[in-house]
């Protein structure tokens, strides 16, 4: 088949194109939206900005093709071949790879937000600036692939291979790493901040620079391991292995080292002294320790908050805050609910900074309308103080009236 007798086929309504013989068809730019494809020969296409959203490509040969740019959301491509292709800049969002061959393919700066690579080869594959925010990476295998720059945020990587991946200055907060074989990695300028890696094998691994705040890292073997200048603020490292780790010019400030004892800095000259064992520690005071809960046996978070937070330290309850600006000492903005939710943030960040605290600090939210059609506009707003993947708990109510009679109300709890 010829690619002009498919478009032509398509244009008249055709979508079902099973085992079609398209190697090397040049279909660029074309609209091909819910397609069929399936167990299609495309290998070497050029499909370079085509539109392919909720196309069916499972167990299609697409070796080589060219996909640049192409908008691949929410298609099926489970079992495919897709190996050297070029997928820099396409879109595949909430797109199933699952179990698909993508090794040395180059998906550069390519949008796989919430996209399902279960089991999928990507050894050798390219992801450089690439968003895997929230994707499933389940038992996949990126040994030898290039990570650089990619954001991970929320990505499930249980059973992932990572040998002699690159994954310097990437994004893996709060990714769950837990029991991982990640012995020798190169971590250099990452963001683990909130990540589980618990138990972990990081034996030797390399973390200069990085991000680990408020890490699990319980058990974790970290012999050998390369710590200096990380921010450790907050990091559990209880019964974690340690001999030999290099924490030159580290910040340990309130971590729970591996003996459970809550590190203090002490200062003599302003320079942060750092511990090179457990004797170095002060007293045991009490610090906070967060932990997202996430289980697939409940509804999976749709905004901007998770479905629980563990927490332990001091407790901080913040009452409900309506839009009274302290200038005014009055209710500003009475039409506007977006502009109200910005005023009541302001107001509750004011009392959370005086109480020493921030908004990663906060646990739980309730969000208190006086009209449900009114939480898009809040929700837009609340979304740009929480990061999607360490957001707190929340719940959002309707209610038959407000004080001042304001159209939204918001309280917090905050674990300091």
């Amino acid at each position: 088949m010829t690619a002009e007798e498919l478009l032509e086929r398509y244009a008249k309504g055709d979508r079902t194109f099973q085992s079609a013989q398209l190697s090397g068809a040049d279909l660029k730019g074309a609209d091909l939206s819910g397609i069929n494809l399936q167990s299609a020969d495309l290998t070497g296409a050029d499909l370079s900005g085509t539109n392919l959203t909720n196309a069916n490509l499972n167990d299609a040969n697409l070796s080589r093709a060219s996909l640049t740019s192409a908008n691949l959301s929410g298609i099926s491509c489970a079992s495919s071949n897709l190996s050297l292709a070029e997928l820099n800049g396409a879109n595949l969002s909430k797109a199933n790879l699952s179990r698909s061959n993508l090794t040395s393919a180059n998906l550069d700066k390519a949008n796989l937000s919430g996209a399902n690579l279960t089991a999928t080869n990507l050894s050798r594959a390219s992801f450089f600036q690439a968003d895997l925010n929230r994707a499933n990476l389940t038992n996949a295998n990126l040994t030898g692939a290039n990570m650089d720059q990619a954001d991970l945020t929320a990505t499930i990587l249980s059973g992932v291979q990572l040998l002699e991946a690159k994954l310097k200055g990437c994004k893996l907060r709060a990714v769950n790493l837990q029991n991982c074989n990640l012995s020798g990695i190169q971590l250099i300028d990452v963001d683990l901040s909130v990540a589980d890696l618990g138990e972990a094998n990081l034996k030797k691994a390399c973390f200069p620079g990085s991000n680990l705040e408020r890490a699990n890292l319980q058990g974790a073997n970290l012999m050998g391991a390369n710590l200096s200048r990380a921010n450790l603020k907050r990091a559990d490292f209880t019964n974690a292995r340690i001999y030999g780790w290099n924490i030159e010019n580290a910040d340990f400030t309130g971590a729970i080292m591996p003996d459970g004892e809550i590190y203090q800095p002490q200062t003599s000259d302003g320079e942060l002294h750092q511990p090179e064992s457990s004797e170095k520690l002060s007293q045991k005071v009490t610090s906070m320790t967060r932990k997202i809960i996430r289980t697939e046996k409940a509804p999976a978070p749709v905004g901007p908050y998770n479905q629980a937070i563990a927490a332990t330290g001091t407790m901080l309850f913040v009452a409900g805050q309506i839009a009274i600006d302290i200038r005014l000492n009055d209710i500003v903005y009475t039409d506007d609910v977006a502009k109200q939710t910005e005023q009541v943030m302001a107001n509750l960040e004011a009392i959370l900074t005086e109480a020493g605290a921030t908004w990663l600090d906060v646990v739980k939210t309730t969000v208190f309308l006086k009209d449900m059609n009114d939480f898009a506009a809040v929700n837009a707003v609340y979304a740009k103080y929480f990061d999607a993947s360490t957001a707190p708990a929340r719940a959002c109510v309707e209610v038959a009236r407000l004080p001042k009679d304001v159209l939204v109300e918001i309280d917090c709890i905050a674990v300091i």
